[in-house]
């Protein structure tokens, strides 16, 4: 069992919370160059929270689901420009308040709100995606992905529905939600990536990728110079693709 996890301190809450702002405002100014589409639509929960979709220009071979869905929905115009198979991107949006976004992205916090933000991603965004755009494909072409806390999202819904997402992809995750002491029978495979000037994200990568590899699965763990938020998520996004899923 889980131990309650603490709140990350103020200083770690609020590097990660303007990295969040910061990045989002590059990849809205990387998005205007894309040759697929950006659709948005908004939800019944949590009073109208959105999700928006990449569509590639050619009909996708592969899919990834991911928190913080404004920011990685726009890192399209990269699968574009890298040799990987057509890929869609689904982002949820994030919930602006960083205390609020924690709970719902890591099982130790509030198990209620995770719940709720858990069924939302996996259910509903799931299915509007069938019904909407035709594309449901099978767990091997089908990945999860976070950056931050959102990585802490990515590693729970893999390690939990492992029928769904076949591969996590997980860049400098936060440090709420850590490894269970048993872990699943099925694990999903697994990217991680942190950088070597954010000490406490590159730990918590590390750990996971040591109790996944002690658990027999697949693991790549990279580590890139670079700090909280950098450069190095976007470059390694297609990394993640082409490893994933081939070509």
């Amino acid at each position: 069992m889980h131990k309650i996890a603490k709140l990350p301190n103020p200083a770690i809450a609020k590097t990660i919370a303007t990295t969040a702002t910061a990045t989002e405002k590059r990849a809205l100014t990387m998005s205007s160059s894309i040759k697929g589409k950006l659709f948005t639509e908004a939800f019944d929960y949590d009073s109208g929270r959105k999700v928006t979709v990449y569509s590639p220009p050619a009909p996708p071979e592969a899919i990834v689901f991911a928190g913080d869905g404004q920011l990685i929905s726009q890192w399209g115009g990269l699968l574009e420009a890298a040799d990987v198979p057509s890929t869609m991107i689904v982002g949820t949006h994030r919930v602006d308040d960083e205390m609020l976004r924690l709970h719902e992205y890591s099982p130790v916090f509030e198990a209620k709100r995770f719940a709720a933000h858990e069924k939302f991603f996996v259910e509903d965004v799931r299915q509007w995606v069938r019904l909407r755009f035709g594309v449901a494909l099978p767990a091997k072409r089908t990945a999860v992905f976070g950056v931050s806390a959102s990585g802490e999202l990515a590693l729970a819904m893999g390690l939990r529905h492992p029928g769904i997402y076949g591969a996590v992809f997980c860049a400098s995750p936060g440090g709420g939600y850590r490894p269970p002491a048993v872990m699943p029978n099925l694990l999903p495979r697994t990217y991680l990536v942190a950088g070597t000037l954010e000490p406490f994200f590159l730990e918590n990568a590390t750990r996971w990728a040591v109790a996944l590899r002690d658990a027999g699965a697949d693991v790549v763990m990279t580590e890139r110079v670079g700090s909280h938020g950098g450069a190095f998520w976007r470059k390694e996004f297609p990394l993640m693709v082409a490893w994933a899923f081939g070509r």
